[in-house]
């Protein structure tokens, strides 16, 4: 039966991360600035985001098993969502460090539980050869909130800090907020806008195709089950993960490199500006990257985007005190991740059928998140250990072994977008 691809549940997928994604990422573009701003180093940065990382993995491994085994996962869907918006808001009390591990765990933990439920729907929303298509699309979609939220965060940063009667406003109904800070709580409130609008948008737009759910499923079987092509690609998926740190320390790498020159504030502005470039690029790049991927070995094709990853790595690596030069480093890092999450999320369809869907992709987000963990907490420990450049190249090197891993992973497609045997 032939599917339209672009239907209602795409468009409710779409929009809903457009908003969730506008919530999010509006907060996490000023994160490592207000981390500085309360005390906090890059290492507790590092700690903090591979501990969430970490979280969101194995719930995705348990929300994915539930997904398979439900016949009602929307309601899954919705409480993910719901979760991320409320986890914002600890931001506005925090002043230490564990505020900021709470709110970035409860955060990612509605991420851990929504993704691989939604990803199975949505591929099971359209035919197989549009499915590039429609993960291009929606991770397109969902990149664009990725740049309205940090463009927000930007305009409302560089008015608010111009206004300083605002500022004094806005920092008397904040809980013992002094100083810069208080615009930075300012903004944290202000993510609750589209974080509400996507749980509404998630609610009422997307339908749930009926799904009978195995409630006889056996997690270790079903995993001893999978083909061993599949757990060749989770393996390749894994080496590179741990090179894949968390986008905030390129932030923070190009925030503290210009520091120097440009001022802390002016510097944390270019910053916010960085990570609003490498989100458009992201945007922009998504959908050519998913509707191309019909045409080649979907793990070769892969393995290119893991290696524009390596250059984005060696880059920050080097790390020149350039506006100019983080502008190709951020450019490379939002090519890359369009890359990587669109082409993962549709490979896994390649080698796993519809009934177990749902656990393949927890499975993918559970080898992610021990590899984000791994490699943020190693980068940032390298870094106030021997320095920044030194958490880079390690991140170069590993990116490297990887890359070359996904090249030699057996595809389950080949050019034509048939399948394979083995």
């Amino acid at each position: 039966m032939n599917k339209k691809w672009f239907n209602r549940n795409l468009i409710g997928f779409s929009l809903t991360s457009f908003l969730s994604d506008f919530c999010h990422e509006m907060a996490t573009s000023i994160l490592p600035q207000f981390i500085q701003m309360i005390g906090l180093s890059a290492s507790s940065l590092g700690f903090i985001e591979g501990i969430a990382d970490a979280a969101s993995s194995f719930v995705k491994l348990f929300a994915g098993y539930i997904g398979d085994k439900t016949s009602n996962r929307k309601k899954w869907v919705v409480s993910g969502y719901s979760l991320t918006t409320a986890a914002i808001t600890i931001f506005v009390f925090a002043f230490s460090l564990p505020l900021i591990l709470i709110g970035r765990v409860v955060g990612w933990l509605g991420r851990g539980i929504r993704s691989p439920i939604r990803d199975a729907m949505l591929a099971e929303s359209v035919d197989e050869e549009d499915r590039g298509k429609a993960f291009g699309l929606h991770r397109a979609l969902d990149t664009a909130g990725a740049i309205a939220g940090p463009l927000t965060a930007f305009a409302v940063l560089t008015y608010l800090s111009t206004n300083t009667e605002i500022g004094r406003f806005i920092n008397s109904f904040l809980p013992k907020s002094t100083g810069q800070d208080s615009i930075f709580r300012f903004i944290f409130i202000l993510t609750l806008i589209p974080g509400i609008l996507s749980v509404l948008s998630i609610s009422l737009l997307v339908k749930e195709k009926y799904h009978q759910g195995n409630k006889k499923m056996k997690f270790s079987k079903t995993f001893k089950e999978m083909p061993s092509d599949f757990r060749f690609f989770l393996l390749s998926v894994g080496i590179f993960g741990m090179a894949d740190f968390a986008p905030t320390l390129m932030v923070l790498r190009a925030s503290t490199s210009l520091a120097g020159t440009l001022g802390i504030f002016e510097a944390a502005r270019y910053a916010t500006f960085f990570y609003l470039l490498r989100n458009s690029v992201y945007a922009i790049a998504s959908y050519p990257i998913g509707a191309l991927s019909n045409r080649f070995k979907r793990a070769r094709y892969l393995a290119t985007g893991y290696g524009v990853a390596v250059v984005a790595f060696l880059g920050f690596a080097i790390g020149v005190p350039s506006v100019k030069w983080f502008i190709f480093c951020f450019i490379l890092s939002g090519i890359f991740i369009a890359w990587e999450d669109t082409i993962e999320g549709v490979a896994v369809r390649d080698y796993i059928g519809e009934e177990s869907a749902s656990t393949a992709y927890g499975l993918l987000g559970v080898v992610n998140g021990a590899g984000d963990f791994f490699s943020s907490t190693i980068v940032g420990l390298l870094w106030m250990a021997v320095g920044a450049r030194w958490g880079f190249l390690y991140a170069v090197f590993i990116g490297l072994a990887g890359t070359v891993l996904m090249f030699f992973t057996p595809s389950r497609k080949d050019n034509s977008g048939t399948m394979q045997r083995r």
